[in-house]
């Protein structure tokens, strides 16, 4: 990578999740076809307002050339990026009900990679489960997962990771009205919801190897199974949960993240040029300031302050 960080700014992307959590509590006292949102809506829990994304994927840069790349080819043939995602998670990549566009950090990074690939920013985004993502790259049914993505060495045996772009760390959601959880030492002997095969569930096992973990396929029942009392709390990546907590009053997140998890972007293994090249694009839109003007208009609509620092790419073991 070219471009060279501090220290200092690698440990604050690091702990770019931290603020998230004091600005949630200050404020709160599928397959789709998407290419640039339409102007002039807002976007509740996916971003802000659409014509600002629409601006900042407008000038976001396409590439002069493309390597030899069979993955690159396809995309390039077939006119549109067809990614691996979700439509359920707020901030990151939220399904709008009425339009049926996808917007968040996630969708919108996505649909910039198809610009930057095809000269337009059109995707077709495949829902993904946590325990299907590697299975879509490795039978290249999917050209890309952007799915908040956390970066290990055992999924990185089985796929390559562009990034990091981007750090959150477990986190806790409970009830607004829960008083007994604070920390995940507390979460020891409550029932505590998960996704099935993401890393928090290995993480509960550490942190609160105590606590009564419920498994769950997505985001939307675990938040359910918390609203309903089925469980006591909810454990995942901290940029989920206050997306969550975001759109529902109900609920909150409590305590500090107690891990970091880097975010990548899953790629096919067998094509290394093509890692390379989103690699490249990367640090192309980090360098230029079209990743923080992103940041600003999605998860920056409810974390106050300037973005912070993305994480320096290759800097995680799997990456």
């Amino acid at each position: 990578m070219s471009i060279s960080r501090t220290v200092g700014a690698r440990r604050r992307a690091a702990l770019v999740a931290v603020p998230l959590l004091g600005a949630l509590l200050a404020a709160a006292g599928c397959s789709g076809n998407s290419a640039t949102p339409n102007a002039g809506s807002t976007k509740a829990g996916g971003s802000g307002s659409a014509s600002t994304v629409d601006k900042i994927i407008s000038s976001a840069p396409v590439a002069s050339s493309l390597p030899d790349s069979p993955t690159l080819k396809k995309i390039k043939a077939d006119g549109k990026l067809v990614y691996g995602g979700t439509a359920s998670a707020p901030l990151f990549s939220l399904k709008d009900p009425t339009s049926g566009t996808l917007t968040g950090f996630d969708a919108d990074l996505a649909k910039m990679l198809a610009k930057y690939i095809t000269g337009k920013p059109q995707t077709d985004m495949k829902q993904v489960q946590v325990e299907t993502r590697e299975a879509l790259l490795q039978n290249h049914s999917v050209n890309a997962v952007f799915a908040t993505y956390t970066i290990t060495p055992e999924r990185a045996q089985k796929v390559a990771f562009a990034g990091p772009y981007y750090s959150s760390g477990d986190a806790i959601l409970v009830k607004k009205d829960n008083t007994s959880i604070k920390t995940v030492k507390d979460l020891n002997g409550k029932k505590v919801a998960t996704e099935s095969s993401s890393t928090a569930a290995n993480d509960l096992k550490k942190f609160a190897p105590k606590a009564k973990v419920q498994l769950f396929e997505e985001n939307n029942d675990c938040l359910q199974a918390v609203q309903q009392g089925r469980v006591d709390a909810y454990v995942l990546d901290q940029g989920i949960l206050v997306g969550d907590a975001s759109t529902n009053s109900d609920v909150k997140v409590v305590g500090q993240p107690f891990t970091a998890e880097p975010y990548g972007i899953g790629l096919p293994k067998d094509d290394p040029a093509y890692k390379k090249f989103v690699n490249d694009w990367l640090t192309k839109i980090e360098q230029d300031g079209t990743w923080a003007k992103l940041w600003k208009a999605t998860i920056g609509t409810v974390v106050s302050g300037s973005a912070p620092e993305p994480p320096k790419l290759g800097s995680v073991e799997g990456s």
